[in-house]
């Protein structure tokens, strides 16, 4: 039997309000401050400008995700974690075999340009 869904929601009530763009990690630094292992991410959006990110990333060597492209929530307010401020929520998923919590990042299937508006 197949898990239940959520109650259906209108496109403007949901994703139509939100700013999710693609972008590019320009740097990855552990943040050593959070609560949990994370990483501080910068992001460059393209025209939508650099951003940082704090997230739970930690299953990949923070080496391996620069030059990746993600996905990220750029109109959510910023969110205090540990002594950094996180700018933008980076889209993931459970990493396998890890803790609650811990994620791997979406990412396109081909490269494309910063900044572009997911849909």
């Amino acid at each position: 039997m197949a898990t239940e869904l959520k109650d259906t929601v209108s496109f403007e009530d949901t994703l139509g309000r939100l700013d999710v763009r693609l972008g590019r990690i320009v740097d990855a630094q552990p943040a050593p401050d959070a609560p949990k292992a994370s990483y501080r991410l910068t992001i460059d959006f393209g025209k939508f400008g650099t951003r940082v990110s704090v997230g739970r990333f930690t299953g990949h060597a923070a080496g391996d995700l620069i030059g990746r492209q993600v996905v990220g929530v750029l109109n959510f307010a910023p969110r205090q974690i540990g002594a950094e401020t996180s700018e933008v929520l980076v889209l993931g998923v459970q990493y396998p075999g890890a803790p609650s919590g811990e994620a791997t990042f979406l990412t396109p299937a081909t490269e494309a340009k910063l900044g572009s508006k997911v849909f």
